[in-house]
């Protein structure tokens, strides 16, 4: 056995120790889901864990996300780790928030164990002695993009600048120090596997709309009022019949849902609010389609005689997977589950969801497989991990092995990966342009504007 083989083994040795307790952390944060930016308690778990593993950490990082450090023992690159702590409005799941509705419908509970369980194997201290470099440790709000008003709400404040938890990292600096980012993600179809790599994600905005009328009696004094929920639905209505005009070739997706629709049954709608997406996979797609949604919308409130206001609040990018990154865990993942319980996607898959993970990937080498453990419909009430060891304990071992490849050696791997990449953006250019995608109009058809 080389040495790599032999850390590789003693950090899944590591692993296995602790693996009780990785899946009951991953079990504690599935029965007390929290909605975006309101991590509280999971944060504080993720914390108390990396406390009692001694990993110096940062916290209160984009309202709920930390930040813990490794050391290796020599100078090297830098590859981050990464867990998403939120859960999403699913109110008729099993383990749902009876408060609040919330629920893990999305397996990220499952990212707090791997994360944990990574740092357990790389924390070992006859394995990080041997590395060139540092691993940070991230435990990151808000990846769901939802409750858009708020956020918008959040971002008025003065409390966000940016309406997800990476792109918050990313703005406040987190990962300034990251040269590489890892992290898994859980999903449902028995046909790809039990380890998923490769393929691409949509691009979005997202649209916070809030249809402005005048309230009057329903019963007795209709004509006094302008009612909003119509010209709502008059704007919806122009929306579904641009379907027609989508190429297929673009994966767009555009939906949302009305979340206020009014305050009284015997009162005409004076307030009504709107929360939208347009996804495709570029941004000239998401750019036009996003056009055609603004004008339907507006074309809704000139109807009805109301007035609308669209902000548009900058989403997600198109993640790219890079390839030398991807092998490195691939070969890893066949360690664990054999050739045959990998598979590698084509670079242009799409099946139309979205991850600010793209964005992450826009600047540094990062990737996003996919692990297996999951039954059910993703965001559906019957997403359910029912095999921990795959959801969790395996892909911490694999995330572990790969840094182990990336840093050991004087970090020869890291190092390849980083000479070959070429980042379409900097941070820099990624700022400028997500920020130049925020914007907030009010149409109102009485005056014109």
């Amino acid at each position: 056995m080389d040495n790599i083989e032999r850390l590789k083994a003693m950090a899944q040795r590591a692993v296995d120790s602790r693996r009780e307790w990785l899946i009951s952390a991953s079990t504690t944060v599935l029965n007390r889901p929290e909605s975006g930016f309101r991590e509280v308690e999971t944060s504080r778990l993720v914390s108390d864990r990396f406390s009692e593993l001694r990993i110096p950490h940062q916290k209160g990082i984009a309202i709920t996300g930390l930040k813990g450090r490794l050391e290796g023992t020599y100078p090297g690159p830098t590859v981050a780790i990464l867990c998403e702590l939120d859960a999403l409005p699913a109110p008729g799941h099993p383990h749902a928030d009876p408060d609040t509705g919330v629920a893990h419908a999305c397996g990220h509970h499952t990212q707090v164990g791997v994360l944990l369980g990574a740092a357990v194997a790389l924390t070992n201290s006859d394995v990080l002695c041997e590395l060139s470099g540092n691993i940070v440790l991230m435990a990151v709000p808000a990846e769901e993009f939802v409750n858009i008003e708020d956020r918008w709400n959040l971002y008025q404040e003065g409390k966000i600048g940016l309406f997800s938890g990476k792109q918050e990292f990313i703005r406040l600096g987190a990962f300034d120090d990251s040269d590489i980012a890892i992290m898994s993600h859980t999903f449902a179809s028995s046909s790809d596997g039990k380890f998923a790599l490769g393929g691409t994600s949509n691009a979005h905005v997202g649209k916070y709309v809030r249809f402005e009328g005048k309230a009057s009696h329903a019963g007795s004094a209709p004509h006094y009022g302008v009612n909003a929920l119509q010209a709502a639905m008059v704007g919806l209505n122009a929306l579904n019949s641009q379907r027609e005009t989508l190429r297929e070739q673009d994966v767009i997706r555009m939906h949302g849902i009305l979340i206020a629709g009014g305050t009284s049954v015997n009162a005409v709608p004076d307030d009504v609010r709107y929360e939208g997406r347009v996804r495709a996979r570029t941004f000239e797609a998401i750019q036009e389609t996003s056009e055609k949604m603004d004008r339907c919308l507006r074309a809704g409130a000139l109807a009805l005689g109301a007035a609308v206001r669209i902000v548009t609040v900058p989403g997600y990018m198109p993640i790219i997977n890079n390839p030398l990154l991807m092998e490195t865990f691939k070969q890893n993942a066949i360690q664990l589950v054999r050739e045959n319980g990998v598979v590698h996607y084509s670079d242009v898959r799409n099946e139309g969801g979205s991850t600010d993970m793209g964005d992450l990937s826009q600047i540094i080498p990062s990737i996003h497989p996919y692990t297996g453990g999951a039954t059910g419909t993703g965001h559906g009430n019957d997403y359910l991990i029912m095999d921990y060891d795959q959801a969790v304990i395996k892909p911490a071992k694999a995330i572990a092995m790969s840094v182990i490849d990336l840093l050991s050696e004087g970090a020869a791997g890291a190092t390849e990966i980083i000479t070959n990449n070429s980042p379409p953006m900097t941070k820099e250019t990624y700022l400028a342009f997500q920020q130049g995608r925020l914007t907030d109009h009010l149409y109102d058809c009485r005056t014109g504007i």
